[in-house]
């Protein structure tokens, strides 16, 4: 079975993520792409690794077909604006924007500042991370996507909240290391070559929006995001410093994360005794849909610090929402995401 999956805001980054690895995905045929400035241009002036693999133009959305999967990679806020259009062009939606993650209205006006367009939608989507909400992602019709920073943070407790070894009077403190394309294609002053080369910037010590999804996700009420930019284009780096119950060992936590992980497709336990790369590092996932996942135990004070590193264009974006979207159709779960990244690089 092939369908037809046109992408509207396809000229940006998670746009072009996207579009890279749907033109070899096995069961998908590209029908249109968009972008507002740039209709009429070939993608691979926007999008140079693309050359020779395709000679798609960009349209503009007014020249939207029916598809049978319509992909949003709009900037946040917009894909509310015309969500009543786009279920009339495609019986299957997934928009990787923040529109539809959160399912309560008044937490969207909390962490985004503004009141929803259409919260009579958020209960329509299922979050789309598929470790977290698989199954609901099977009878789905419409999926959002993820935040880079909270699926990092997600991946990394996730093991911990369903073996219910964390010490619920503790805080969760999430330290989140990011690259620079999490910002987006268009420039802002942050991220101004003079400004942004070799600094190590806390963007946002406290209330980052991406900690809504974690709390909404895993039910967690004392967890907190600490956002910091470092010298990286693709990446996120989560280091999670929580608490687990008194008399929990090491050995609980491997049966724990192997319970979680062994059977995910994409999720990798990084945790070797020695070596280089015996914790996880988003260098060498550059590209892939792979996360890495390891723990480190500090048996006098209980505290346990899990690492979750991703690409944040792929796992923590274009990547997890093919994922989703192969789950919605039916597809093999892997299809077209089998890349395993490049090292070095």
């Amino acid at each position: 079975m092939t369908l037809k999956v046109s992408i509207v805001g396809a000229s940006g980054y998670t746009g072009g993520e996207l579009l890279r690895i749907l033109l070899f995905h096995p069961h998908v045929e590209i029908g249109q792409i968009t972008s507002e400035s740039h209709a009429g241009e070939y993608v691979y002036q926007q999008h140079p690794n693309l050359r020779k693999r395709t000679q798609l133009q960009f349209v503009g959305q007014q020249a939207l077909q029916p598809c049978d999967v319509l992909c949003l990679a709009l900037p946040h806020g917009e894909a509310q604006k015309q969500i009543d259009r786009y279920f009339g062009l495609a019986p299957k939606i997934v928009d990787l924007s923040a529109d539809f993650r959160l399912r309560d209205a008044a937490l969207y006006k909390k962490w985004y500042g503004d009141d929803h367009k259409t919260p009579h939608h958020l209960g329509k989507f299922v979050y789309g991370l598929p470790e977290v909400q698989r199954e609901a992602m099977k009878t789905a019709n419409y999926i959002s996507g993820v935040g880079c920073n909270a699926t990092a943070s997600l991946l990394a407790l996730l093991p911990l909240v369903k073996a219910s070894l964390l010490d619920p009077d503790k805080p969760i403190i999430v330290d989140v290391k990011t690259g620079s394309s999490e910002g987006g294609a268009t420039a802002n002053p942050g991220s101004h070559h003079p400004e942004k080369s070799h600094s190590v910037r806390a963007y946002a010590p406290t209330g980052h929006r991406h900690t809504a999804e974690v709390i909404q996700e895993l039910d967690l009420c004392n967890v907190h995001l600490s956002m910091t930019a470092v010298e990286l284009v693709r990446g996120v780096l989560a280091a999670a410093h929580a608490f687990v119950q008194p008399g929990t060992t090491e050995k609980d936590l491997w049966k724990a994360y192997r319970a979680a992980y062994n059977s995910e497709p994409f999720v990798r336990i990084v945790k070797d005794k020695t070596g280089l790369h015996r914790v996880p590092d988003p260098k060498i996932l550059a590209g892939s849909n792979y996360a890495d996942v390891g723990f480190d135990l500090d048996p006098d004070s209980g505290r346990v610090v899990s690492l979750a590193a991703i690409d944040n264009l792929m796992k923590g974006a274009a990547g997890s929402a093919v994922q989703a979207m192969n789950i919605m159709c039916g597809f093999e779960e892997t299809a077209g995401l089998e890349f395993p990244g490049l090292h070095p690089i």
